[in-house]
């Protein structure tokens, strides 16, 4: 019973018997100490009479199970699907086995050229939670790779805004359905999701205010509406057609994604950087630019814990000039006296 590592290869093998016979696996790691613990999880194993000769499951057999399992359970499927896109797209059909800590390191640095590091983090997070079903599921035995690769840093304090100009030429090139949408979330605050799901059983009119439950944290947030949002529910609501409030003029039913129609607008308007989550850091930068404090703006994004608003705290400089500008003064003129240069010591 041992581990060893083979000619020009990282990746240490356990080299153990089972049954009677000898087994040669791969442990899926370079860490010495995390080999040793595989080997002697796979001996305990074989002792017991439960060990189990690994499958070597193609990628994409596993995510064929995972996608039915997300369907179930998750209500992001619809974006595992996007990011398995991009996984595959790097990794290949490979078998399990064959996906390395490398691997996976060399995926973030491909795909951090082309999206942002919390992209590539919510990427390589559903790998590691794939991975964790497939263990689950007896597909696959060893080291999770993904546990033993760093997630990178992410600068959250960094974002994005609509500038006035930037917004006339989004709206100027959008289509009619994606103008409205652009307007209310600009308005609003709501994220992409909270939009496309959203009823007109959420929506009170003369009250001027939405009441909906959140995709993401499944709070409930009330939202107030500004002249812009009311007109545009109004418009709407002379015309309303199914349960929906902003549905696709093609098919009649609801939104399911806006990317590839936003993605024309961009080019069309040829601006670039922006996203759909820019309109909300936008709704949310105004706010604190025209004095909102940072506690209505929180309510106002339905964020659970200030720490996430802080990130706006910088964008208000005006407010806090302002602020500042509103001490009292003291009459009292107050003269500043110099002080006096201390003489150098003389030598004794």
């Amino acid at each position: 019973m041992a581990i060893y590592q083979r000619k020009n290869a990282g990746i240490w093998y356990a080299d153990f018997f089972a049954d009677g016979q000898r087994v040669q696996q791969s442990t899926g790691t370079r860490n010495k100490r995390e080999a040793e613990k595989f080997l002697a999880l796979r001996v305990s194993e074989a002792q017991r009479g439960v060990y189990v000769k690994p499958v070597h499951v193609p990628l994409g057999e596993l995510w064929e199970r995972y996608f039915a399992y997300a369907k179930t359970h998750k209500r992001s499927w619809r974006r595992d699907e996007q990011m398995y896109a991009s996984l595959a797209r790097f990794l290949g059909n490979g078998t399990l086995d064959s996906i390395t800590p490398l691997s996976v390191e060399e995926f973030q640095q491909g795909r951090g050229q082309e999206v942002s590091p919390a992209t590539v983090n919510r990427e390589t997070a559903l790998l590691k939670h794939m991975f964790n079903m497939a263990e689950r599921w007896r597909l696959y035995q060893g080291t999770n790779p993904v546990r033993l690769v760093k997630f990178l840093p992410e600068n959250n304090l960094q974002f994005r805004t609509l500038g006035a100009d930037e917004e006339q030429r989004l709206l100027q090139f959008a289509p009619p359905y994606l103008r409205e949408l652009i307007l209310f979330a600009v308005n609003t605050g709501l994220r992409c999701g909270d939009l496309l799901t959203l009823k007109w059983e959420d929506v009170d009119i003369e009250e001027t205010r939405l009441s909906i439950i959140m995709g993401k944290t499944r709070r409930r947030l009330e939202v107030p509406l500004n002249d812009t949002a009311t007109e545009i529910l109004t418009a709407k609501a002379a015309v309303k057609h199914g349960p929906f409030v902003f549905y696709n003029p093609a098919t009649g039913d609801r939104f399911y994604d806006l990317k590839l129609g936003f993605k024309a607008i961009l080019k069309r308007a040829a601006l670039s950087g922006i996203t759909w989550h820019t309109l909300r850091h936008t709704f949310a930068s105004r706010l604190t630019r025209s004095g909102v404090d940072l506690v209505t703006v929180k309510e106002l994004l339905g964020h659970a814990t200030i720490n996430t608003t802080m990130r706006y705290a910088h964008s208000n400089h005006e407010a806090k000039a302002r602020a500042v500008a509103k001490l009292p003064t003291c009459d009292t003129p107050v003269t500043v006296v110099p002080r006096k240069a201390k003489k150098p010591k003389t030598a004794l």
